[in-house]
């Protein structure tokens, strides 16, 4: 089995992206999992992510990228179909309310267990929950597009999005963040629990608001 582990680029002025860092890791000490670096910009993140499912003919996909502001690891549950840029990517493209996909779903859930990979990251002593908003920026187009691609051109994958928070050193004291190692650690529980688990947890992790 192989395992397609995406991070993104460093954006928003930001010298580093934990969320690559963390995927290099994990490839690092794992001979089933290949890490692509995906570039922060609409028009070519998604050929990017085509090209590497192509090149590398995975199993599994996960996508990961970073949520400032969050204080866990969090398993995206749904994607949507909409582009609502609050910042330019790196390209200095700025899309506002244009559809990931033109006449696509209005939305595609994850096709990873991601009740059972929340169970199995706090296991290791990571803070985690399941998220069901993974934003209008280039980590949902990716979450959307991963999904749209699964579903019309390579429907025997399983695939999903996972977001990590910031890391310590591109925060302020006591600002939300997690050192990579952690998100490390929490991107390698998801894979196991892609690679062994079907079906998710039917225990309840919604939320209220």
């Amino acid at each position: 089995m192989t395992v397609l582990l995406t991070g993104f680029a460093p954006f928003g002025g930001s010298a580093t992206n934990p969320s690559w860092r963390a995927a290099g890791l994990v490839a690092g000490r794992r001979d089933d999992v290949v890490a692509v670096e995906l570039p922060v910009e609409f028009g070519a993140a998604l050929p990017a992510l085509r090209a590497a499912i192509e090149a590398h003919g995975p199993d599994v996909v996960v996508c990961a990228g970073e949520a400032g502001g969050r204080d866990k690891v969090t398993p995206e549950r749904v994607a949507i179909n909409l582009v609502d840029a609050r910042i330019p990517d790196n390209a200095g493209r700025q899309p506002v309310d244009v559809p990931v996909v033109a006449g696509g779903p209005a939305a595609y859930f994850t096709s990873l267990p991601v009740k059972a990979a929340v169970a199995a990251i706090q296991a290791r002593g990571v803070p985690a929950a399941v998220s069901y908003t993974a934003g209008t920026y280039v980590c949902n187009q990716v979450f959307y597009g991963l999904m749209h691609l699964l579903a019309t051109d390579f429907p025997a994958l399983r695939g999903g999005f996972v977001h990590v928070p910031s890391a310590p050193e591109q925060v302020s004291s006591g600002e939300p963040a997690l050192a990579v190692e952690e998100s490390a650690e929490a991107l390698e529980a998801v894979i196991d629990v892609a690679l062994t688990t079907s079906e998710d947890l039917p225990v309840a992790a919604g939320t209220l608001n």
